[in-house]
């Protein structure tokens, strides 16, 4: 996984120096087998994201116990002092619950999202932590963060450009695609800009460790003849698949091909990737 991180890395930023790539859990991969920072997957990554850091697992709405939060923290801590922003989404839903997850995470020095529902789609009610009207230019100046994949609440792409762009988020992270319509890179760009003026970044969401049977890549055909490197759908998310993410097929979509995901969102003008599913890892490693 390290591996395909660093060459979607090399890939992204061979046509964008500037180009954001940012890992979602999966921590662990910071150290090596020999527990030293994994300097070369440090190299190629500009931030980490972590879910369910003080809320959220395994229950939504429920403090995180406090054993997994330390383990957390440890290796949070050790990307924070190689130099890596951390962008932590909590999963809670009371006014008390929400402040504190910003608190904590404040106090840790963590971007931060508290996301109101599981499923991402929503735009919180609560007033954005830390708004403000600066440019945001890298991650290290953004102060808080949006992460919204689900646009079933939405009647039309408008709808959901014109209530994102309405916000003062510092950075969004988004999914590409609205109802297998990609976003233009004239819908990318006005969604860059806060409703204050401030320039903002636009991170596009791209799952890496399964495939999602929704996706633009997925064959018809692969539902009665899978290719070998399709393996057993996520038990906890329907038309998701564990895929054999060092398969050079599957590298093909993600990054090699002429339609490959990862030229979609950097020709489109977004300023980094978000990738998911970094701890398929774990799923492999477990079958062995």
């Amino acid at each position: 996984m390290r591996n395909l991180v660093i060459e979607i890395s090399e890939n992204a930023k061979a046509k964008n120096e500037n180009f954001l790539v940012i890992p979602q859990n999966g921590i662990e991969l910071i150290l090596s087998e020999s527990k030293n920072p994994a300097l070369n997957y440090l190299k190629a990554i500009d931030a980490v994201g972590q879910e369910d850091l003080f809320y959220g697992y395994p229950e939504f709405n429920q403090p995180t116990p406090k054993p997994d939060i330390t383990y957390l923290l440890k290796h949070l801590e050790i990307a924070k002092n190689q130099g890596k922003e951390v962008l932590v989404t909590d999963y809670c839903s009371t006014s008390q619950k929400v402040a504190n997850s910003f608190c904590l995470n404040k106090k840790n020095e963590f971007i931060s999202f508290a996301a109101t529902r599981r499923e991402l789609d929503e735009i919180p009610d609560y007033a954005i932590f830390n708004e403000n009207k600066a440019d945001i230019n890298h991650i290290s100046e953004a102060k808080n963060f949006l992460y919204l994949l689900n646009y079933a609440n939405y009647p039309g792409k408008k709808d959901l450009i014109a209530e994102i762009a309405f916000t003062n988020y510092d950075l969004i992270i988004i999914d590409l695609f609205f109802n297998k319509e990609a976003f233009t890179a004239e819908e990318i760009k006005k969604l860059k800009k806060k409703k204050n003026g401030g320039d903002r970044l636009v991170i596009a969401y791209m799952s890496i460790g399964e495939a999602e049977e929704y996706r633009y890549y997925w064959k018809d055909s692969w539902n009665k003849n899978p290719p070998t490197w399709l393996a057993e759908e996520n038990p906890y998310w329907s038309g998701n698949f564990k895929v054999k993410y060092w398969h050079p097929e599957w590298k093909g979509h993600i990054y090699r091909n002429k339609d490959a995901y990862l030229k979609k969102i950097v020709n489109l003008g977004f300023d980094g990737v978000y990738l998911d599913i970094i701890d398929a890892y774990q799923y492999f490693e477990a079958s062995k």
